[in-house]
């Protein structure tokens, strides 16, 4: 799906001639930063922070947030199992949500799912799709809660004219090989907030109290973690930036033609989204699971729930409740008990097992896209 060129060789070449592969050996400078700022301009945030995962960009998030022992965070029930691993390894307890037929978290269920011990609200912009996020921050301000946007798999995507990730207190992006950015494996924390920035940036780095400026930060020092990234991905990033208009111009026009073909059938409905704009990807939904199944049976299609990596059944770590130490267990720490039978979101596994995504490159040949969605009318 990605371009790599010449552009990525002569950025990685110049980190190799540097000497300086590491972001912060000779100062606050670099490839990695020179990122971070550019992406501040592009999506009108104050801070980003590069780290070597989008998984380890959801736990800084929560911790930089405050989130932890005794709380409780609502997340869907469809996204990756990142998501509900990032509260429960900051030491609070995820609550799984419905999804509605936009395939997203459903507000109304997110407000049902509030109790009094609820800190924060991860809302995941699955698949190059969004959030209803006026709703989800309206919820928020009126219980007090923090959001914090789980971004990893929408960069580019826009919410009525802002990015996604740019909306809640925190934002989460990953730029491992299968996401619109790309640098192998990597994530961001994106946050408007000075505190919560130098919180996450603590966590990321256990030596940030020996690096330059660091004498002029607010945030006293705590044990962290190193989820830094070399200069290397930094380069691949910057060069993968470059290109990002020409990547997301692509996806639209694919996605606008596919539309208008597929929203001419009798057998499905195309998904609606919560931006139609600012989505670059094209959903389909059936009637019943029968209709879906028989349409699966005559086409190749792929179905999220097949593959059942990215719904809550089969997020094994999270639905046993194990821990590597049970002595610290976040379970161990809640003020309720909080179990996640099979049968907890059967909502949320209907709407999986009639809806499918239409995949399509950035790239890919428009008379090819055009006969394959012409097939699926058939």
């Amino acid at each position: 799906m990605h371009h790599f060129g010449n552009e990525e060789l002569e950025l990685l070449k110049r980190v190799v001639e540097s000497k300086k592969l590491m972001r912060y050996r000779g100062g606050e400078s670099g490839f990695t930063m020179d990122f971070e700022s550019k992406i501040c301009q592009r999506l009108k945030v104050k801070h980003a922070l590069t780290l070597n995962s989008g998984t380890n960009a959801l736990y800084c998030a929560m911790t930089a947030m405050g989130v932890g022992s005794g709380d409780e965070v609502i997340i869907p029930a469809f996204t990756w199992v990142a998501t509900p691993m990032a509260p429960l390894l900051a030491g609070a307890v995820p609550v799984i949500a419905d999804i509605d037929e936009t395939l997203a978290i459903d507000p109304e269920d997110i407000e049902r799912k509030i109790s009094p011990y609820t800190k924060a609200i991860i809302p995941v912009h699955m698949g190059n799709a969004v959030c209803n996020m006026d709703a989800i921050m309206a919820i928020a301000k009126r219980h007090n809660l923090l959001v914090c946007e789980d971004a990893c798999q929408a960069a580019g995507v826009t919410y009525h004219g802002r990015e996604a990730g740019t909306i809640g207190q925190t934002g989460a992006l990953s730029f491992n090989m299968f996401k619109n950015l790309t640098c192998g494996e990597g994530g961001m924390v994106l946050t408007d907030d000075d505190r919560y920035y130098e919180r996450a940036l603590i966590m990321h780095d256990a030596g940030c109290y020996t690096r330059e400026h660091a004498g002029q930060m607010q945030e006293q020092f705590f044990p962290g973690f190193n989820f830094r990234v070399s200069d290397f991905q930094g380069a691949m990033l910057c060069a993968q930036l470059a290109k990002f208009d020409s990547f997301i111009s692509g996806l639209k026009e694919r996605r606008d033609l596919v539309r208008s073909i597929l929203g001419n059938s009798q057998q499905f409905e195309l998904t609606t989204a919560n931006d139609p704009d600012g989505v670059l990807s094209v959903n389909i939904k059936f009637p019943t699971q029968q209709d879906a199944t028989a349409f699966k049976e005559k086409h190749s299609v792929t179905f999220w729930i097949e593959s059942g990596r990215h719904v809550y059944t089969n997020w094994t770590p999270v639905l046993n409740k194990s821990w590597w130490d049970e002595r610290l267990n976040p379970h161990k720490f809640a003020h309720r008990t909080i179990d996640y039978p099979l049968d907890c979101c059967t909502r949320s596994l209907d709407i999986l097992k009639r809806s499918a995504q239409i995949s399509y490159s950035y790239n890919a040949p428009l008379a090819e896209v055009e006969s394959a969605c012409r097939k699926l009318l058939q």
